[in-house]
């Protein structure tokens, strides 16, 4: 980031090399330790308490310090905070003491604002809610990811935002602001349209697998039995979740889409056969997507949850 930034008429206060300071080395805070430095920061010191996370700084951050969590907010101009929620308000008061007023401070929490970081703000910090809306799978692709993937920027001023946005267009991703008000919205939302996406396809693997010959299939026409639910569900699941982000409900397919009760009730005396929480999924979401394709008053009786 240079002095010739400008981002919605508000100059960018950062300057162009950033020490930066990681709590801690976990799969996001050290994909992103590693985007920074691509673009030129230098991630100084790191926070790793646990052996794995060691290992991974060893790996990835070779020249990263490893030192304890207040020395490495003590020589941070940019702290990144890569905690889990659940301990992110408790880590912001243990450091606050600790920080260079002048230190830019953000976390990555999703489910949080910017309001968590008012301990650092009180001190002169500039503070950001930086988000990045991708999942991190422990590899060096997650940094190359990252040029792909939208962050969610929140700021307590327009000074914060400049500089949240400036850091996540360095990195090669688009920020988008998110509204401190509706933070737990935007996580709930990502929630639901990606963790629960992992546990439907999985659900779904598992109804196929017994499908396919109870799990025993062989062959696939002449191919390996390893993984043949995952490549028969594939293409069809990657084209409809393509076909949902470009035309939304109008990529509806399927008995639901069509008003098709004999077909649902079928498929629910399938699956309950099979696993009845599978079942109470699938009722679940045909009469979402009933709803969503006009035809829930059609369906209304097959998908009762209280039907024998």
């Amino acid at each position: 980031m240079t002095a010739a930034d400008d981002l919605g008429g508000i100059p960018n206060p950062a300057p162009a090399r950033l020490s930066v300071g990681l709590i801690s080395a976990g799969r996001v805070g050290t994909a992103l330790g590693e985007a920074l430095e691509r673009v030129g920061h230098v991630v100084a010191a790191v926070s790793a308490p646990s052996d794995i996370s060691r290992a991974r700084v060893a790996r990835r951050l070779p020249d990263a310090r490893i030192a304890q969590p207040e020395d490495v907010a003590a020589g941070a101009e940019l702290l990144v905070l890569a905690v889990p929620d659940g301990v992110l308000t408790s880590t912001v008061a243990a450091l606050a003491p600790h920080i260079n007023p002048s230190a830019i401070v953000l976390h990555t929490s999703g489910a949080n604002g910017v309001g968590v970081l008012a301990p650092f703000a009180e001190r002169g910090c500039t503070t950001v809610a930086f988000h990045p809306a991708m999942t991190f799978v422990d590899s060096v692709d997650d940094a190359d990811r990252l040029r792909s993937a939208c962050v969610g920027v929140t700021a307590a001023d327009e000074v914060g935002y400049a500089v949240g946005q400036a850091l996540a267009i360095e990195l090669g991703a688009e920020p988008v602001r998110v509204p401190e008000r509706q933070r737990t919205l935007y996580h709930a939302a990502l929630s639901h349209g990606a963790n629960h996406l992992v546990a439907l396809i999985d659900d779904a693997v598992a109804a196929l697998t017994i499908a396919l010959d109870g799990g025993a299939h062989q062959d696939s026409v002449g191919g390996p039995a390893r993984g043949l639910s995952e490549r028969v569900l594939g293409p069809l699941a990657r084209v409809a979740l393509e076909n949902a982000l470009r035309t939304g409900p109008a990529a509806l397919t399927g008995p639901a889409a069509r008003g098709d009760a004999d077909t649902i009730g079928r498929h629910l005396a399938a699956l309950d056969a099979v696993e009845p929480t599978i079942a109470a999924a699938y009722r679940a979401q045909s009469r979402r997507a009933a709803s969503q394709s006009g035809n829930l008053s059609i369906l209304d009786t097959v998908l009762k949850e209280d039907r024998p």
